[in-house]
């Protein structure tokens, strides 16, 4: 069974970056993937700032993303980049960390201005670690994604369609990667 990890950069944990992480990890929960989280901000602040390897909750984290098939980054974009606390995390993963992996960014921000971010910001740094498979990332604006009085988010069209069909496209690539793993 494949497996994708989630990294949430988000400090905030009722971000609306958490409407999109639900809409795609649905998805994939209604294909069989398995869907792992890690949220940063809940990881040890000590231990993150000062690159504890020995720390068995950054270990087992950083053992999350190296058994994963593939891997979202998801950031909320502060001043036209990803969140300090997931850059204090990708930090930790080694040189090749994300080597042969699936990757998915999707970022929110509260403008249009900052959609360069992913391709300017990120997309370099994926690189760095070994990607090489980077799936069309999704940028929302925060007017996109409103919170539900009960809980929960509500999507605009546009955008609940736009993750829909980059998970599916994330999903696609798994499912030929599994059947290349097995020629």
């Amino acid at each position: 069974m494949s497996r994708i990890v989630i990294i949430s950069g988000s400090p905030t944990p009722g971000s609306r970056l958490n409407g999109l992480i639900q809409r795609v990890e649905s998805n994939w929960k209604e294909k069989g993937i398995d869907v792992g989280h890690i949220r940063v901000a809940d990881l040890p602040a000590e231990a993150l700032l000062h690159a504890n390897f020995k720390d068995e909750t950054i270990l087992a984290a950083l053992a999350q993303v190296e058994a994963a098939d593939a891997v979202v980054i998801a950031s909320p974009v502060y001043k036209a980049s990803y969140t300090g606390i997931l850059k204090a995390f990708l930090d930790l993963l080694p040189q090749t960390g994300l080597k042969g992996k699936i990757t998915l960014p999707l970022f929110i921000g509260g403008t249009l201005a900052h959609l360069l971010s992913l391709d300017y910001a990120l997309k370099p740094l994926l690189s760095v670690l070994g990607c090489r498979n980077i799936v069309g990332g999704v940028f929302a604006i925060d007017q996109w994604v409103q919170r539900l009085e009960g809980g929960g988010f509500e999507l605009a069209e546009e955008l609940a369609e736009r993750l829909d069909r980059a998970s599916d496209e994330l999903a696609d690539e798994l499912v030929w990667l599994d059947a290349r793993s097995k020629a």
